[in-house]
């Protein structure tokens, strides 16, 4: 067995049978986390998109959003429906893009994207599209590595997507999912014991402008994790023009709480 296909395998199924139950954990982790949170860094108030995961709408981000809107950002959902792929955005992303340029025209400022799962790809490729309106992407256990069959959903995601693998168009949208947004800074926060998404799948490549953040959790908790959020609040923190990776090594905290930050050098290590 090559490491390219060890790599890719999707999760093991008794973590896809165990999200629901985890991803409510973290929800009510929410609360043990309630004096961090309140001191976690305030924003400058610009503007964030947030999109949600596949088959998801901007209901399943509230939680997320509020957390965010409390910290003094501009957030709003995506405010397009159910997150069919490019059935909902649009072929080439274009309505999600369109959300993007009003936003930044409203307010003069540039937007950050985060998305979740499905919601990140989307989210990234916008930013690849539009580096002078986006001011940086964060994706939660997003597919960016391109492998769509490295998922415990790829049958029901090919039913209601119908990117079959093989397809000239599934095969082109996948060669350049992997290539990182160029001029955007990109920040990939992932779970090894992500039930729904292969976690090799959903990490950023070594780049001047890219980063990872490991955290402890599921796939479908990744939206309500209060790690997450703090990670988010570091992230979106930061100076438009002075971003720089995650700082994990000089913060106890941050040791304790993510497990790994910054790129694999080998990623034909074991899990």
């Amino acid at each position: 067995m090559t490491a390219i296909d060890f790599e890719m395998k999707p999760p093991r199924f008794p973590l896809m049978y165990l999200e629901g139950p985890r991803a409510v954990s973290e929800l009510f982790s929410l609360a043990l986390f309630n004096r961090r949170l309140a001191n976690a860094p305030m924003g400058d108030g610009h503007p964030v998109i947030v999109s949600p995961g596949f088959l998801t709408g901007d209901r399943s981000t509230t939680a997320l959003r509020k957390f965010l809107s409390d910290k003094g950002y501009h957030v709003r959902g995506w405010r397009l429906g159910r997150n069919f792929g490019l059935k909902t955005t649009g072929m080439d992303g274009e309505l999600l893009a369109e959300q993007v340029i009003n936003l930044y025209r409203d307010t003069r400022r540039k937007v950050t994207l985060i998305g979740w799962s499905l919601g990140g790809v989307l989210s990234r490729e916008i930013a690849k599209q539009l580096p002078d309106q986006v001011r940086q992407v964060i994706t939660l256990g997003s597919p960016i590595g391109g492998h769509s069959e490295a998922t415990t959903i790829h049958d029901l995601y090919v039913r209601v997507t119908g990117h079959k693998p093989g397809m000239e168009e599934t095969r082109e949208l996948e060669e350049k999912l992997h290539i990182p947004p160029e001029f955007v800074p990109s920040t990939a926060i992932f779970s090894k014991t992500d039930g729904i998404v292969a976690w090799r799948n959903s990490i950023e490549p070594a780049a001047p402008m890219t980063d990872n953040i490991e955290v402890m959790g599921s796939h479908c908790g990744l939206g309500v994790n209060p790690l997450v959020f703090l990670a988010l609040a570091d992230r979106l923190a930061q100076p438009e023009n002075g971003w720089v990776p995650f700082d994990r090594p000089t913060s106890l905290f941050n040791r304790l709480a993510y497990p790994f930050a910054g790129h694999f050098a080998d990623m034909a290590e074991p899990v």
